[in-house]
């Protein structure tokens, strides 16, 4: 329980003393709105080192090789874990936001951080606002900024499992003419929800396979996208599961 305490003091510490952070921000982006991206991420970013070294957490990246320098991406990986953004994000090499549950928004200071990470804000239940969302979301990507997506539309709540992905996730890449990198995380559910509501060492293995160009894939397959992507994923899932090829 001393790592959850420790995570959960830092958490709050951090929104807390952040706030004329937060303002600094919003004054820069009147001005400067790129400069204000990279220095929101900077300090996301480190406050997600943070807890991952207060939880104990290894984290093992590979195939960093693989993702494009040049253009904005669409990540999309497996979602089993709340720490599976905290783990992921410090290893973007360019301004990402996450697509997160409307609900996130009621979170305060925390919901202003996330605004400032060019996170969008999903309606679940409301095809119409989920539209939009995906809308912005594709004006993020031809504007350079990258996007991250658990397909699966909620957290998976059982071990080596993978729920259906669902097609609409990738229409911010598909309209927004970016490539998708699929995203394979092992290994996070160890760090908290296989043992609510203690905090465990853990070593996750978050690998960033080849990218998935829509434009070059044969008619059928784009219209499958998901089951294809999911496919990618979750072979090679299993195969890290099994201590194959890593």
């Amino acid at each position: 329980m001393i790592r959850f305490i420790l995570v959960v003091i830092y958490v709050v510490l951090f929104l807390i003393l952040t706030i004329p952070l937060m303002i600094a921000e919003w004054i820069i982006g009147k001005f400067n709105p790129e400069r204000k991206d990279r220095h929101s991420k900077a300090i996301v970013g480190w406050g997600f080192r943070c807890v991952t070294f207060l939880s104990g957490t290894r984290v093992e990246a590979r195939g960093l090789e693989n993702i494009p320098r040049d253009t904005a991406v669409l990540y999309v990986a497996n979602h089993r874990s709340y720490f599976d953004i905290v783990l992921t994000y410090a290893l973007f090499p360019g301004v990402t936001g996450y697509v997160a549950k409307k609900e996130m928004k009621k979170w305060p200071l925390l919901n202003v951080w996330m605004a400032n990470i060019q996170c969008l804000f999903l309606d679940r239940e409301n095809i119409k606002e989920g539209l939009k969302t995906i809308l912005l979301g594709v004006e993020k990507v031809k504007k350079g900024i990258s996007i991250c997506i658990f397909p699966e539309g909620t957290r998976n709540k059982v071990n080596d499992t993978f729920l259906p992905f669902h097609e609409g996730s990738f229409k911010i890449a598909e309209k927004g003419g970016v490539p998708v990198i699929p995203m394979v995380i092992t290994g996070s559910a160890q760090v908290f929800e296989d043992h609510l509501p203690k905090i465990k060492k853990a070593t996750v293995v978050i690998e960033f396979q080849k990218p998935v160009y829509i434009k070059e894939l044969d008619k059928e397959t784009r219209k499958n996208l998901g089951s294809y992507v999911q496919g990618i994923i979750s072979q090679r899932y299993f195969q890290l599961k099994d201590g194959i090829g890593g």
